[in-house]
């Protein structure tokens, strides 16, 4: 064969060969997901580390099979039995006498008819955090309960005890008496992203062990429910649509790792069923709690000591007055009160803080759950910007009390209860020399041995009169009972009510 035949046919392949390239490039090949959209051939940003070949793609498939992680999770979540004991009602008596207590006095009043509360039972869900029988569950699954049974996964039943609780986060960890058991392993709900698919696992409507799945749907989520029990709730949820039920409470939510990466808690919903979206404490701030009660026996808040508020919570009127805007990336200072750590730090009034320790806090919730990582004493890295510039200052953490020393539980702390003092005004207005109000109740004393309601001016204990904290703690310590004697705000008869409380017994914090 000449070699001019040769050359022809090689040319007329290597043509075929080119023309077939293109043919099937141009309609037969598939296309990669979002390639030619609106005449443009390049990739979309938020693409570009997923599509298969491009720079930085991890080549991750999103997982099919979740067996692996419930097989994990399913051993290490408990289910959490309660039982609260009737109690007496009768223990708030007005000033105000009938006719019969005239006559009769006090023997007449002990001798009156009692009131009582039924037994109430309910359920939910713990996860155990070590092989010796620790377990994270919300506070409100053993909140005031007289008796706490824990179910294993093998059926096999404990009574535990409360180790402690913390209203301000919803967390409380129950002890039972064993050894050898399966647990979970911590997470880093850090590293969790919108889109991450996760599973619950617990015990909803008194069911067997159930594990449901879902996706987040959001980070940093504060849907208010925690101001229930505590005027300095922390809230900073991470948001999923997995299924979560009554008795869920106290569960795990875990990535599918099988590692614990939150504490399911609530749910959204205009019925009290499931309704679309749960809500489950980080695991990160719930290592913090579990330590802090765990070694101190309390929780070791730390504040950094400045005033703001939330700009969804204010008027257009009233942003704009304080130079603020809903959509503002850091949360501006509006007060640097002193003796507080961000005073000392130099950070001052209209400064927007933006970062702890190089942690974004655009929002209120971020910045609650940074900084409820960390203990009086610590020092944290502060970024903020002042006059659009931004800076950083260092500050050392410190408690309520304005120090770094460690927060000890003190006789106050067994009542449960936010106390303010009533300012001057306040007094002048009520014809009062001053009191402490109630202004929230928690777990503890009162709510177990009393029906005190929110907005309860204590004026005496015993016999010693009432003006501050300082005030009722000095009455309180080292008394085995006492009775309060206060009024209400807002009551127009201005009845004067009576609260006896046992002392004797503590409390479980």
């Amino acid at each position: 064969m000449k070699f001019s035949h040769v050359a022809g046919t090689v040319l007329i392949s290597a043509a075929t060969a080119i023309a077939s390239i293109y043919v099937y490039s141009k309609y037969f090949q598939p296309k990669g997901m979002g390639l030619y959209q609106n005449g443009s051939d390049s990739v979309p940003a938020n693409y570009v580390n997923y599509m298969p070949g491009s720079a930085g793609s991890n080549s991750l498939t999103p997982p099919t099979d979740f067996t692996a992680a419930a097989r994990i999770g399913t051993p290490g979540v408990v289910h959490i039995k309660t039982k609260i004991n009737p109690r007496q009602l009768g223990n708030n008596l007005q000033k105000r006498r009938s006719l019969l207590e005239e006559f009769f006095g006090e023997q007449f009043e002990d001798n009156r008819r009692q009131y009582y509360t039924p037994p109430q039972m309910a359920s939910g869900s713990g996860v155990l955090i070590s092989d010796d029988g620790y377990i994270v569950t919300n506070n409100h699954v053993v909140d005031d309960a007289d008796e706490i049974s824990v179910t294993l996964s093998n059926n096999k039943t404990f009574t535990a005890k409360v180790v402690g609780t913390d209203p301000s986060t919803d967390l409380a960890v129950i002890k039972i008496a064993t050894s050898g058991l399966p647990y979970l392993l911590y997470g880093n709900s850090d590293e969790v992203q919108v889109g991450h698919w996760v599973l619950a696992v617990g015990y909803p409507l008194n069911l067997e062990t159930t594990v449901t799945a879902g996706i987040v749907s959001a980070k940093s989520r504060s849907i208010g429910i925690n101001r229930r029990n505590s005027r300095n709730a922390i809230e900073s949820f991470i948001q999923t649509d997995a299924p979560v039920n009554q008795g869920n409470s106290g569960g795990a939510l875990i990535n599918t790792a099988g590692e614990l990466i939150g504490i399911n808690s609530a749910i959204a919903s205009p019925t009290g069923a499931y309704a679309g979206y749960s809500y489950a404490i980080p695991v990160n701030l719930v290592k913090k709690v579990v330590n802090d009660i765990m070694k101190f026996g309390n929780v070791q808040r730390a504040y950094l000591g400045i005033e703001y508020n939330d700009p969804n919570a204010l008027s257009d009127d009233r942003l704009k007055e304080l130079g603020m805007s809903r959509d503002m990336a850091g949360i501006k200072v509006l007060g640097v009160p002193e003796g507080g750590a961000a005073a000392a730090a130099g950070i001052k009034e209209g400064d927007v803080v933006t970062k702890i320790n190089g942690v974004s806090t655009t929002s209120i919730p971020e910045l609650m759950e940074q900084l409820s990582r960390y203990k009086p004493g610590d020092k944290v890295t502060v970024t903020y910007l002042r006059n659009n510039k931004e800076q950083t200052a260092n500050a050392i953490l410190k408690n309520l009390e304005g120090n770094t020393d460690i927060v000890k539980l003190t006789v106050l702390d067994q009542l449960g209860a936010d106390l303010v003092p009533l300012n001057k005004e306040a007094s002048n207005r009520l014809g009062v020399e001053g009191g402490l109000m109630v202004a929230n109740i928690g777990s503890g004393l009162i709510k177990k041995q009393t029906n005190m309601k929110r907005e309860f001016v204590i004026l005496k204990a015993g016999t010693a009169a009432i003006r501050s904290s300082d005030d009722l703690k000095r009455a309180l310590e080292g008394k085995k009972a006492t009775r309060l004697e206060g009024f209400y705000l807002g009551d127009r008869y201005a009845n004067v009510y009576y609260y006896d409380l046992d002392l004797s017994g503590g409390a479980s914090f």
